[in-house]
């Protein structure tokens, strides 16, 4: 994709070691690239996590352009090696979905963590990366919201469709509505600008209706 393809080549401003930080993300982006789950985004087919992650990273760089390269690298690895973690793994219900989405945040973080301390990233880089990925202070962390309001976009731009063709419209607008009161006022607006067909469109608007401010 020329403008993520554009957006890696150039890199972020204010990296102390652009190159180590470029390796970085290549090497997360190798991780990702072994994903089975194939994917179609923006005309392109490719490993589900490896095409996601670039979409949050490119989303991060449009929310806060001057995001820290922890908050770069974490929305690069936000969900470096999904596949791993089964949802077959763990009980049925909500208990069981709980403890599979904890154990999915911990092997991102460790996953990441990993690949940084090989290439001699320093601890405290490493903690805020884990800390992001775990979205440790959201709400409170301005940059652990930016974090979770790409993740949402992401969501809105590559999953909506679906599932608005399998759910009533009523429980769609329940979907979106728990999606929204995640993000950041900034975050909703740009979820408004998004290009959706008519009947989406006005699905996301009835859900921003019900949500609170």
């Amino acid at each position: 994709m020329d403008s993520r393809e554009e957006t890696d080549r150039v890199g972020p401003s204010g990296i102390p070691d652009l190159e180590r930080f470029e390796k970085a993300i290549a090497a997360i982006d190798a991780v990702n690239a072994g994903d089975p789950n194939r994917v179609t985004v923006r005309g392109e087919d490719g490993p589900k996590e490896l095409l996601h992650a670039q979409l949050v990273s490119e989303w991060i760089q449009r929310l806060r352009p001057s995001a820290s390269e922890a908050l770069r690298l974490a929305g690069r690895a936000h969900h470096v090696e999904r596949w791993a973690v089964e949802r077959g793994e763990y009980p049925d219900g909500r208990e069981g979905y709980l403890r599979w989405r904890k154990a999915l945040q911990d092997h991102h973080a460790e996953v990441t963590a990993c690949l940084l301390a090989e290439l001699g990233y320093e601890s405290d880089t490493i903690a805020r990366v884990r800390g992001v990925i775990r979205k440790q202070g959201l709400r409170r962390d301005p940059e652990v919201q930016t974090f979770e309001d790409a993740l949402c976009l992401v969501f809105l731009e590559t999953q909506f469709s679906s599932l608005a063709s399998r759910l009533a419209d009523e429980k769609m607008v329940e979907v979106l509505r728990k999606t929204l009161r995640l993000m950041s006022e900034a975050g909703c607006r740009e979820a408004l600008s998004m290009d959706f067909p008519p009947e989406e469109g006005r699905l996301l608007e009835r859900a921003l209706e019900r949500s609170p401010a």
